[in-house]
C-alpha cells in the first residue's frame, strides 16, 4: 500500500493565497480614481466609461458563487487556478486595450476572478491546522478590504510616473506568477461536496444577480422610474423566485437554501450587505469629495495622488485591525469583534457628516474607518467559513462576497442620488449633498451594528454544533476554534 502523498506546508499555501487575494483586491479599486483619465485616453463618454466598473461587478456576481460551488464539488485548486488565469488574461487584455470596447471585455474577463476569495477561504479551511484557521481567514479578509483602499492610494502615483495601462500591467505580471505558483504548489482538495450542478439553477441565479446589480448600478443614469429600471426590477423578482423554487426541488442544489438560512449565515450576510454599502460608497465618493476644487467653498482641490493619501490611514489601520480581529475572535468570539467593528464604523461617518472640511478630522475619520472595517470584515468571514460544512465553504463564502457587492452597488447608487440631488449636470455638487450622503452612511453603520446583535453568540453556535464527546474532536464553529483548548 502506497503512503499518502505529502501535502505542502500550509505556510507555503498561505503565501500563494495571500498574493492572489491581494492582487485581486487591488484590481477592484485601481480604476475608480482614474476613470476620467481612461475616458480621455480611450476617447469615450462618461456614460460609457462607467461600464468599466459595472461590467466587472456583473461578471463577478455571476462567477463568484458558481465557481465557488464547482470548487466545492470537484476541488478548489482547479477553480482557483482558473480564476487566477481569468484575472491575468483580463489584466493583460486591459493593458493592451486601445478602445473602450476591448477594455469593457477585459474587465468582464477579470470579473471571473471574483471566485478567488471564496475558494481561498475554502483552501484555508481544509489545509490549515484548526487552531490557525480563524487568524488566517481574518488576515485574508483584511487584505481584501485593504486592497480596496490601497488601489485608491496607488492609482495616482502609478499614473503620474507611467500611465494608466500600468494599472493593469503590474497586476498581470503578479497574477501570472501567482497562477503558476498555485498550479505547482496548492494541494488538491480532500473534502468535496459532489453531485451534478444544475445548469438551470446557475442560469436563474446569474439572471437575477445581473438584473439586480444592473438596476442599482444604472438607476441614477437611466432614471429610477424609467421603463428599463422597472423592467429590471420585475425581472429580478421573477427570476429570484424561480431560482428559489428550482433550488428547493434539486437533489444537489447549486446554493443550499437550508444552509443560507442558518442563523449565523443569514445574520452575517445581512451585516455584510450594510458594510458593503459603506465601504463601496466611501471608496467611491471620498476621492471625489477631496478632489473638489477649493473654489467650491468646501473641497481640498486634491489631485488623484493627494486624494489617495487621505485614504492611506484607512489602508494601514484596516490591515492591522484585520490581523487583530482573528486573534480576538479566537479569544472572545467573533460576535463581540463584529459588534465592536460595527460600532467603531459609526464614528468616522459622523465626523465626515459634521466636520468634513477639516483636514485633520478627515485623516482621523479614514483611520478610524479602517479600524472598524478591518475588525468587522475579518469577523464576518470567519463566522461564515466556520459555520458551514467544509464542503460548502466555497459557495457560502461566494454568496457572502456577492452580498457585499450587492450592498456596495446599492450604497454607491444611493450615495450618488443623494450627492447629486438637485444639481445640474456638469456642475459641482453642493456641500450639503455630501454631508447628507455621509449621514446616510452613518445611518447604515448604525443599522449594521443593530444587525450584528442578531448573529448567534459563541455559546449558541457551540450548542447548535453539538458538544463533543469525551475525547472526541470539537466542532469548528464561528469565531471559536474550540480545538485551541490545550
Amino acid at each position: 500500500m502506497n503512503a499518502p502523498a505529502r501535502r505542502p506546508s500550509y505556510r507555503v499555501t498561505f503565501a500563494v493565497v495571500l498574493v492572489s487575494v491581494s492582487t485581486y483586491s487591488l484590481l477592484q479599486s485601481l480604476v475608480i480614481p482614474v476613470l476620467p483619465i481612461i475616458q480621455h485616453g480611450l476617447h469615450t463618454s462618461q456614460a460609457t466609461v462607467t461600464w468599466v466598473l459595472t461590467v466587472y461587478l456583473l461578471s463577478a456576481s455571476v462567477a463568484t458563487p458558481i465557481l465557488g460551488r464547482v470548487g466545492d464539488a470537484i476541488g478548489k485548486k482547479p477553480m482557483f487556478v482558473l480564476s487566477l488565469a481569468a484575472l491575468g488574461v483580463g489584466s493583460l487584455l486591459a493593458a493592451l486595450a486601445s478602445s473602450i470596447g476591448v477594455m469593457i471585455v477585459a474587465r468582464a474577463v477579470q470579473g471571473v476572478g471574483g471566485a478567488v476569495l471564496p475558494l481561498a477561504f475554502g483552501i484555508i479551511r481544509e489545509e490549515f491546522p484548526r487552531e490557525r484557521v480563524t487568524v488566517a481567514i481574518s488576515i485574508t479578509a483584511a487584505l481584501l478590504a485593504v486592497g480596496g483602499g490601497a488601489g485608491i492610494v496607488l492609482a495616482g502615483p502609478v499614473v503620474d510616473a507611467l500611465d494608466y495601462h500600468w494599472l493593469f500591467w503590474m497586476p498581470a505580471i503578479a497574477i501570472g506568477l501567482a497562477t503558476i505558483a498555485a498550479f505547482l504548489v496548492l494541494p488538491d482538495s480532500e473534502q468535496r461536496n459532489p453531485g451534478p450542478i444544475s445548469v438551470l439553477a446557475a442560469g436563474l441565479l446569474s439572471g437575477w444577480l445581473v438584473t439586480l446589480i444592473l438596476a442599482v448600478s444604472e438607476g441614477q443614469a437611466w432614471g429610477w422610474s424609467s421603463p428599463a429600471i422597472l423592467l429590471l426590477a420585475v425581472g429580478t423578482v421573477v427570476l429570484a423566485i424561480a431560482w428559489a423554487r428550482v433550488e428547493r426541488r434539486a437533489a444537489t442544489p447549486l446554493i443550499d437554501l437550508t444552509m443560507m438560512r442558518l442563523p449565523a449565515v443569514w445574520s452575517t450576510n445581512l451585516v455584510a450587505l450594510l458594510f458593503g454599502a459603506g465601504l463601496y460608497a466611501a471608496i467611491g465618493f471620498l476621492p471625489e469629495f477631496l478632489q473638489t476644487p477649493t473654489s467650491s467653498g468646501y473641497g481640498f482641490g486634491a489631485s488623484v495622488t493627494a486624494s489617495g493619501l487621505f485614504l492611506l490611514p484607512m489602508t494601514v489601520t484596516m490591515f492591522f485591525a484585520g490581523i487583530a480581529s482573528g486573534r480576538l475572535s479566537v479569544r472572545i468570539g467573533a460576535k463581540p469583534v463584529l459588534l465592536a467593528g460595527s460600532a467603531v464604523s459609526i464614528v468616522p461617518f459622523a465626523l465626515l457628516t459634521f466636520a468634513p472640511t477639516h483636514r485633520v478630522l478627515v485623516y482621523t475619520a479614514t483611520a478610524v474607518l479602517g479600524i472598524g472595517f478591518g475588525l468587522a470584515f475579518s469577523a464576518m468571514s470567519s463566522i461564515v467559513v466556520e459555520s458551514v460544512p467544509a464542503g460548502q465553504v466555497g459557495v457560502a463564502s461566494g454568496m457572502n462576497t456577492n452580498i457585499r457587492t450587492i450592498g456596495g452597488s446599492i450604497g454607491a447608487a444611493a450615495m450618488a442620488s443623494i450627492v447629486t440631488s438637485g444639481v445640474a449636470p456638469g456642475t459641482v455638487p453642493r456641500l450639503s449633498g455630501y454631508t447628507h450622503g455621509f449621514a446616510f452612511l452613518m445611518s447604515a453603520a448604525v443599522v449594521a451594528a443593530a444587525a450584528a446583535l442578531l448573529v448567534p453568540s459563541r455559546r449558541a453556535l457551540a450548542a447548535a454544533a453539538g458538544a463533543p464527546e469525551a475525547g472526541g474532536e470539537a466542532p469548528l464553529v464561528a469565531g471559536n476554534d474550540l480545538a485551541v483548548a490545550e
